[in-house]
């Protein structure tokens, strides 16, 4: 069963999309965290379930992520999605420190990727479907300059702002 709700943020209203846990602990995997407007974000589809209480949790580390009380997120992600190679690229976008950036070159490096997979790592980063939680808008061009977010870059640059970034060395 896919449920959603919506939660007020500095970057306007989220959509989370979720399921409940298949895990022992139980409560909702976040399938999708989408911002307004977003390229591919997700959209409420019929026989999806509203149920906010089912992403209490989420909503609590969310909120204090933006009021700058959490630097990183315990929210559990729900499975199967995406290729092996957005996998890799995924989980090597969760290891970037709070506060800091990459370069698209460096993530390809980091999941030993060939320097010529950069437009493949981008295309990656550019579904993910978790944004804010899963930190695609710490990646930015090999110059230092802001870009491809599918949330906007004007979301990514505040989304860098709140963290206070300064450029991983």
């Amino acid at each position: 069963m896919t449920l959603y709700t919506t939660i007020d943020s500095p970057l306007g209203e989220l959509l989370l999309v979720g399921e409940k846990s298949a895990t022992a602990r139980g409560g909702t995997a976040l399938a999708s965290l989408s911002v307004p407007g977003q390229k591919g974000g997700a959209v409420v589809q019929d026989g999806w379930t509203e149920s906010a209480e089912a992403f209490t949790v989420i909503a609590a580390e969310l909120r204090a992520y933006f009021e700058g009380s959490r630097t990183r997120f315990g929210i559990e992600y729900a499975a199967g999605r995406g290729t092996d190679f957005q996998r890799r690229v995924w989980s090597a976008l969760e290891d970037i420190p709070y506060g800091t950036t990459l370069s698209y070159g460096e993530i390809a490096a980091r999941i030993g990727a060939p320097r010529a997979a950069v437009r493949s790592v981008g295309t990656a980063i550019g579904a993910n479907p978790l944004l804010v939680v899963r930190p695609c808008h710490r990646v930015i061009g090999a110059s230092g300059a802001l870009t491809g977010y599918s949330g906007g870059l004007d979301r990514k640059r505040r989304l860098l702002d709140l963290e206070g970034h300064h450029r991983a060395v």
